[in-house]
C-alpha cells in the first residue's frame, strides 16, 4: 500500500466530490447566519460578545479559553476562520514555508467570496505540499511546531488535518442544509392550520 497516496487521496476525494461543490453559491447571509442565539462568529471589530475577540483586520473571530461546556454553536464564517488559521494556515507556515499565521494577526474574510478564495488557495497549497512528501518525509517527526505532538510522524499530522477538514467542511454543509430549510417548518405549520 502506498500510504502517502492514500493519505493524500482521502482529502482530495472529499474536497473534489463532496466538500467544495457543497460550498458553491455560498452567500454572505449564509456565511454569517446564526442558527441559534449566542453563536460564535467572525464579526466586525467591536461587535462581538465572546470573552476573546481577535484578528488583525476589521473582522475578529470569537472564542474563549477555556471553552465553555457546551461550546457555542459556530457560524460558517467561524468555521472558515478556524480552517484558514488553525487547520491549514498554521501548518502551512510551520511545515511548508507558508506565511506566518495566528488567530491574533489573521485578517478574517468579510465576505463568503473572499473566504472561499482564501480556502481554495490554502487547500491547493496544502494538497500540493502533502502530495510531494516522500514516505521518508511522512515518517519524520513533525517537530516543536506541534507542541506535545512533536515526536509524532508527519503522516499522523496529515491524517489529523484530513479529519479536521472533513469534519468542519461537513459541518458547513449541514449549516447550508439548515439554512436552505429554515422556513420549512413555518410553511408546514401554516399549511396544517
Amino acid at each position: 500500500m502506498d500510504i502517502c497516496k492514500e493519505l493524500t487521496d482521502q482529502l482530495q476525494w472529499h474536497w473534489e466530490n463532496q466538500a467544495r461543490p457543497r460550498l458553491d453559491g455560498l452567500t454572505d447571509e449564509e456565511y454569517f447566519w446564526e442558527p441559534v442565539p449566542g453563536c460564535w462568529s467572525v464579526r466586525p471589530r467591536g461587535m462581538g460578545s465572546a470573552p476573546l475577540q481577535v484578528g488583525g483586520g476589521d473582522y475578529v473571530i470569537e472564542f474563549a479559553i477555556p471553552e465553555p461546556v457546551p461550546a457555542p454553536v459556530t457560524t460558517i464564517a467561524w468555521r472558515f476562520g478556524h480552517i484558514l488559521v488553525g487547520v491549514l494556515g498554521q501548518r502551512l507556515a510551520s511545515h511548508f514555508g507558508g506565511a506566518p499565521v495566528t488567530y491574533e494577526t489573521f485578517h478574517y474574510p468579510a465576505t463568503a467570496a473572499d473566504a472561499l478564495e482564501q480556502l481554495d488557495v490554502m487547500y491547493a497549497d496544502w494538497s500540493r505540499a502533502v502530495s510531494d512528501l516522500s514516505l521518508e518525509e511522512m515518517s519524520r517527526a513533525v517537530g516543536p511546531a506541534e507542541g506535545p505532538f512533536a515526536e509524532a510522524p508527519m503522516g499522523a499530522l496529515v491524517q489529523h488535518i484530513n479529519r479536521e477538514m472533513i469534519h468542519h467542511l461537513s459541518e458547513m454543509a449541514l449549516l447550508r442544509d439548515l439554512w436552505a430549510h429554515r422556513f420549512a417548518g413555518e410553511v408546514t405549520s401554516a399549511a396544517g392550520a
